[in-house]
């Protein structure tokens, strides 16, 4: 159980009903103050949405943060939200073979992505060999929104750590299929 109340719609005042738009457990939770729950989904909606990096290397790095926190919410959504953006089974494996520090088959950019992912989870920062590399490679925008997720992500993973947020039932199917390691 979460440590706080999963609110619905109907326990919201009229005009914060719009931050359940998307019923999902975490923005059940983060209901319990209307005001932060919209600053917060604004940002996410940005960095899913209207951002110009390629969908496949954001996901990477969300799915990144995912599994290096070990955070089974996280993961089992961007499975499937990474799938819809054109991350494959091999791109997964690959992923658990780069986070275990052993050089996969994946493509010369999504292992930069990933590396940035994982330096960033690991803090403080990206280092400056990698945020160069990805700067030649994504320009000054597109490293900015991957950036961006990369911290939003790690937020996320510590926000739902916090306060207990459970993976809902038709999600757990995902850590099923790509479990995360111990």
């Amino acid at each position: 159980m979460a440590r706080l109340p999963y609110l619905q719609r109907s326990e919201l005042p009229p005009e914060h009903q719009d931050v359940l738009t998307r019923n999902i457990a975490i923005n059940q939770v983060l209901a319990n103050s209307p005001g932060a729950a919209r600053a917060f989904g604004d940002l996410g909606m940005f960095i899913r949405h209207r951002s110009r990096l390629d969908p496949r290397l954001r996901q990477l790095a969300i799915m990144q943060i995912g599994w290096s926190a070990r955070s089974p919410y996280e993961w089992s959504h961007h499975v499937q939200i990474g799938r819809d953006a054109g991350v494959t089974r091999s791109d997964i494996a690959n992923l658990a073979i780069e986070a275990a520090g052993i050089k996969s088959s994946i493509d010369a950019l999504a292992r930069l992505v990933l590396r940035g992912a994982r330096e960033m989870w690991e803090g403080p920062g990206m280092s400056a060999a990698t945020f160069a590399a990805l700067h030649d490679e994504l320009g000054k925008e597109c490293l900015t929104d991957l950036v961006v997720a990369i911290a939003y992500y790690c937020g996320v993973v510590r926000i739902l750590a916090t306060l207990e947020v459970e993976v809902e039932p038709e999600w757990q199917p995902y850590l099923v299929e790509f479990p995360l390691p111990p």
